[in-house]
């Protein structure tokens, strides 16, 4: 029996937290060492890319054998994927508690496209303005500024929002607010907003509002409400990557009659019920904004990540990773010279997620990562995580250092690049891993490492000397 069917026959018809470490494909990989020797991999990146599902790729090679055309193919072959593509959309939609009746499900690549997507929508509106948090991924912040104006919910000093602040600029700007836009939880600090209260404001003011649920939606219950609700999300935007779903999709879910209106952003291939060279007929939802052949595969995957992460139950994903936080902040505070930034609270972990950015006194942030990865065998990440505007407040940067960060990374000199080092969990982490990560970080800050580490200017890492991965040992075209 091959480990694929051990691991499923030991879960059984049902999936649970407990289980997830054995569900999770290359868990415990084993990597080369600096010093030669050679340990289990421990991914503490989650924040960024999860690992896929054993049940996600076993479901994929049941899909491969009628992997065909969707939508107009008469063949069989044709029908099953058709199927199996439109049932993913329903999948997604209940996941996310969306009335399907009166709302959409759009494949994407990623959050981002998503939220491209939607800003086109936002920039047939002519007057008015989109209202975006100080603490955004650069992916639900720059395609807002191609819409019009923008304005800013402000976070206090600990990177935590203000919701007294979105009700301000929603005051302020009553009846020209396109949108508001916020993430469900922070990639770098993992606070999570309270995105039913903020909906609440949006709506009282007459607005609508989008959440960023990228990092949300792994970790804890999304549920849109009904239509009527005040508290109910008018769009989701989410990633299958961060879901242990590969293959490279996500989706957009949001208000059929707003996808209906106007042109779609992308044109082509099963968008249209009629073209001629003087007209086009836009077909329905959600072919009208899935342009061209469609990833089937990435649609299979997501859907059945979240049947499984369903099937674990999202309060039960929570509550284990609410546990981990709380152990990793009590290891991590025995550290010498570590900042955590956000809360390092260990019984403050109600609303924040298992995501820890942090600092060593003293040492780059690419260096700590490098030495992590080298010589520990830990994955983490380390930079401004594609939210450069809040990683300066956080570091709390004069305008003057700004600036000259600024001038040297436009020079392609990345020696003093802003950042931090972070450590995120999934449903699969466990405390070894936070021991290792707490372990490894001790000896870095009594200066305990062995190699000696070159900077590359360029690009901002480092490399120890002396020393190459045997990367085509195990990767290779032709292998």
């Amino acid at each position: 029996m091959d480990a694929t069917a051990s691991s499923m026959n030991a879960v059984g018809t049902g999936y649970r937290i407990e289980q997830a470490r054995s569900l999770i494909v290359g868990v415990d990989e084993p990597v080369p060492l600096l010093d030669g020797r050679t340990v289990p991999y421990a991914n503490l990146d989650n924040a960024a890319s999860t690992p896929p599902l054993i049940p996600v790729m076993d479901k994929l090679n049941q899909f491969m054998r009628f992997y065909s055309s969707v939508h107009r193919g008469a063949g069989y072959k044709s029908q099953v994927a058709t199927m199996a593509y439109d049932e993913a959309h329903d999948i997604v939609g209940r996941f996310l508690g969306a009335d399907l009746a009166t709302n959409t499900v759009i494949f994407v690549k990623n959050a981002t496209e998503a939220v491209n997507k939607l800003a086109h929508r936002m920039a047939m509106i002519k007057d008015g303005l989109v209202i975006a948090t100080g603490m955004e991924h650069h992916s639900n912040d720059l395609p807002w500024r191609r819409t019009g104006p923008m304005d800013y919910v402000e976070v206090d000093d600990r990177g935590a929002l203000i919701p007294e602040d979105l009700e301000k600029k929603l005051r302020l700007h009553h009846g020209r607010v396109k949108l508001v836009a916020v993430t469900g939880a922070s990639n770098v600090t993992g606070f999570v907003n309270p995105i039913h209260e903020l909906a609440r404001l949006a709506h009282r003011y007459g607005a609508r509002i989008m959440v960023d649920a990228a990092q949300l939606a792994p970790h804890r219950p999304v549920n849109m409400l009904p239509d009527d609700d005040p508290g109910h999300l008018d769009y989701i935007v989410l990633s299958g990557h961060k879901m242990y779903a590969p293959y490279g999709t996500g989706a957009l879910v949001g208000p059929k009659s707003v996808f209906l209106e106007g042109d779609p952003d992308l044109v082509g291939g099963g968008t249209v019920d009629i073209v001629t060279h003087d007209s086009v007929s836009w077909t329905g939802l959600p072919d009208k904004e899935e342009a061209g052949s469609p990833n089937v595969a990435g649609a299979v995957a997501l859907a059945e990540a979240m049947l499984v992460l369903q099937e674990m139950g999202m309060n039960e994903v929570a509550e284990h990773e609410r546990r981990l936080t709380s152990y990793a902040l009590r290891r991590l505070a025995d550290v010498p010279g570590l900042q955590i930034y956000g809360s390092a609270d260990p019984d403050d972990v109600d609303d924040r997620l298992g995501v820890i950015s942090f600092n060593l006194s003293g040492l780059p942030h690419a260096l700590v990562a490098a030495i992590l990865a080298y010589e520990a065998g830990i994955g983490v990440r380390n930079g401004c995580f594609c939210a450069h505007p809040y990683l300066l407040r956080l570091l709390a940067l004069s305008e003057e250092e700004s600036r000259r960060r600024r001038e040297e990374i436009i020079r392609h000199d990345r020696t003093n690049l802003p950042g931090m080092v972070r450590a995120s969990f999934g449903i699969y982490t466990n405390e070894s891993d936070i021991d290792r990560l707490a372990e490894a970080l001790q000896v870095i800050s009594r200066s305990g490492y062995r190699g000696k580490y070159r900077l590359d200017p360029f690009h901002g890492t480092y490399q120890p000397e002396g020393f190459e991965w045997p990367l085509k040992n195990v990767w290779d075209w032709r292998r």
